[in-house]
């Protein structure tokens, strides 16, 4: 369940109070894994894959609460504020109008705080922020004035800009800084405000022995602060024009493919340096998070490249890609970190041997097992291994019930008979026992299955935009009875041990 999921009286989940106490939910529920969705700020169409930085934070996580006990905004204001008709679900086109305004706000109190001559002047906190812009000054500064940058031109992708600026002309940027300082500024402090939530938040799940898997898309998006900062590390041509795009092949579902239409790494570049940009990317999130997912594995081993120019994805080309070596160095200079590689799609053989090489436990997907009669599909329980993560679902998959509904009579009776499902049990929650009762080493269920919610909670539909990433849960949700369901099952299953933490 993403942050974004959470409870709030401001339109969208934080970092605020509502995730604490989702935190301590956990903790009784004996559930000692909580997975999200990667966290950066989100662009068009307001997927989490689709991000202005691979390294900053998303502004709208802020917890408004939380700013006004420290004095930098008022609770008046921030509930006087319309933040959509619905607490099941985010307004983003609202979001984007009201958050930004408010933070703002915040930032120019804030100001007053750092400022030595101010009566609200804090040393100590004015210390924290300069050493946060001092750790984080290879991203933050870039990010920033990359933001000030869009909307100074009205939300326009940075290929679009005027040359001078578009191509990183020093004298263009120097002027930037100086025409948009305090946008610059005030982009930097939210990144502040967003970095100490952070750090509490994930504080409190320590203490409540709940560790945290983060996601990281193995594609940026073209109208990112890393495409415009680094053209060179990507597949553009002279004019910054996308010479590939990435995207999947045509297949039983889509007769044209998927054009994601990210640019495809230079993968050839980045290797001479050994990787230093990969390797930035994932220590900041190894820094943020215990666990990580990485988005697409497959494209290590090859990825599907299509022409800047197609219409869709009928005629590109398979390509090797860096295998092993990416992850020799990530070991060299991270250790032995703990990755989960989402190795769904089209697999080869190519595919296999890398997640062999690198020991990394793939996923398992109880909605993909059941449409064949043989028991030979990698998906059905008696195939895993131990080293695999188990879901019912992932966040782009129907509901588990949405599925069950919909997939053929076949399917579904296939599916009972091999778990033997029963009325009584409930349908969702057989496969969610076959998930906790199987070998893999770790059971991930969505939020919506252990609720048994259906397809109008579904949180996302790929190729589709709008309707997506907005559903949350809403307070009265989240019951004992459900806590104690999810407790039994976890203790019955030996995924949580009995007593006291």
């Amino acid at each position: 369940m993403h942050i974004s999921s959470l409870p709030s009286e401001y339109g969208i989940g934080t970092l605020g109070r509502e995730a604490k106490d989702f935190a301590d939910y956990l903790n009784r529920a004996r559930i000692e894994y909580w997975q999200i969705l990667p966290i950066g700020p989100t662009s068009y169409g307001d997927s989490p894959y689709q991000s202005f930085s691979s390294f900053a934070g998303n502004p709208y996580f802020v917890d408004l609460n939380t700013l006004c006990e420290e004095g930098l905004l008022s609770y008046d204001e921030c509930r006087s504020t319309y933040w959509g008709d619905r607490a099941d679900r985010v307004d983003y086109a609202n979001m984007y109008e009201k958050r930004f305004p408010i933070l703002w706000k915040a930032c120019d109190n804030f100001r007053e705080v750092i400022n030595p001559g101010s009566e609200r002047y804090k040393k100590e906190e004015k210390d924290a922020y300069d050493r946060f812009l001092s750790v984080n000054k290879e991203w933050v500064n870039d990010y920033a004035l990359f933001m000030a940058l869009k909307d100074a031109h009205g939300g326009k992708a940075w290929f679009e800009w005027e040359d001078d600026i578009k191509k990183r002309k020093q004298d263009a940027i120097n002027e930037a800084n100086n025409k948009y300082a305090k946008e610059v500024e005030n982009y930097k402090i939210v990144q502040y405000f967003f970095d100490t939530q952070w750090t509490e938040f994930r504080k409190y799940l320590k203490e409540k022995e709940v560790k945290l898997i983060g996601d990281v898309p193995i594609y940026v998006a073209y109208d990112s602060v890393e495409v415009w900062k680094e053209p060179e590390l990507f597949a553009l041509d002279r004019n910054l024009e996308q010479k590939e795009v990435a995207g999947c092949p045509p297949d039983y579902f889509n007769e044209n493919g998927q054009l994601w239409g990210n640019p495809i790494y230079n993968w050839k570049k980045m290797e001479r340096d050994n990787f230093s940009w990969w390797m930035k990317r994932l220590r900041r999130v190894f820094d943020m998070h215990d666990v990580v997912r990485i988005d697409h594995f497959r494209g290590f081993s090859s990825y599907y490249s299509i022409d800047g120019k197609a219409e869709n994805a009928r005629n590109g080309k398979w390509v090797k890609g860096p295998g092993i070596k990416v992850f020799e160095q990530l070991k060299k200079e991270l250790g032995n970190p703990q990755i989960i590689a989402e190795d769904l799609g089209f697999l080869t053989e190519d595919v296999f041997k890398l997640l062999d090489e690198t020991g990394y436990p793939g996923m398992k997907v109880l909605q993909f097992a059941f449409d064949a009669g043989d028991g030979s599909n990698i998906y059905m329980p008696h195939n895993y291994n131990r080293n695999s993560v188990v879901y019912t679902g992932t966040h782009d998959n129907e509901t588990t019930l949405g599925w069950l509904q919909n997939t053929s009579d076949w399917v579904r009776t296939n599916t009972f008979r091999y778990l033997n499902v029963t009325d009584s049990e409930g349908w969702v929650w057989g496969l969610i026992r076959a998930a906790h009762s199987s070998v893999a080493y770790l059971s991930v269920i969505q939020m919506q299955d252990y609720l048994s919610l259906g397809n109008d909670c579904r949180m996302n539909t790929p190729s589709t935009i709008g309707g997506n990433w907005e559903w949350r849960i809403t307070r009265e949700m989240l019951s004992d009875g459900l806590n104690d369901r999810i407790k039994e099952m976890n203790y019955r299953f030996g995924r949580a041990s009995y007593g006291e933490k």
